[in-house]
């Protein structure tokens, strides 16, 4: 699997605020960290169960992260980058993550899990996926203070000659992620 982290903190880069809500589409954010039922409200969990076991796990009270926003897609659609890969199909996915203590307002902490987890993935077998994780700006809304803080946008492809192989490429590759995440951001017990 491909894996690489970028920076993103310029003046045009995307942020995000926390917490979101009332876009035009009608989503809004949903504290799965502290109420994980809601992850049934999540209709690209409906679509894409893989995504919800994802969500799930990184919400889940073992770990330092919760998640913000996510959305799944297939498409046909590659860049120069992706044709190492050989694929006509790509399934694509991208999750907002960020830190559930202080650490979501520190950029080394940020810049540090992005580099170990980069670097456990490029162990992992070799599957036509790509990872990127981006470490953007995050502005934190609590009792009408907003504090300058991180995230980290996680982009995740799979590859393949139709939809339904990208996607289990992409599936796979989930997993992958999943289990680096959970080795590195276990919570204190």
């Amino acid at each position: 699997m491909e894996a690489d982290f970028a920076v993103e903190l310029g003046a045009d880069d995307e942020t995000l605020e926390m917490p979101w809500g009332g876009a035009d589409n009608g989503s809004t954010y949903h504290d799965l960290k502290r109420h994980p039922e809601y992850l049934s409200r999540i209709e690209e969990t409906v679509r894409c169960p893989e995504l919800g076991e994802f969500l799930a796990a990184l919400n889940s009270p073992t770990t330092l992260l919760e998640t913000a926003k996510c959305d799944v897609w297939a498409s046909t659609e590659m860049n120069v980058e992706e044709e190492l890969f050989g694929a006509t199909h790509k399934f694509g996915s991208y999750v907002d993550i960020l830190f559930s203590d202080d650490a979501r307002y520190l950029f080394t902490r940020y810049e540090q899990f992005a580099k170990e987890l980069v670097q456990l993935l490029k162990k992992a077998p070799e599957i036509p996926a790509a990872a990127e994780f981006l470490i953007r700006r995050c502005y934190y809304h609590a009792d009408a203070e907003v504090r300058d803080g991180l995230y980290i946008t996680f982009y995740l492809f799979g590859y393949g000659d139709d939809e339904a192989a990208a996607r289990q490429r992409w599936a796979i590759a989930l997993k992958l992620v999943e289990n680096a995440i959970r080795q590195m951001a276990r919570a204190p017990r």
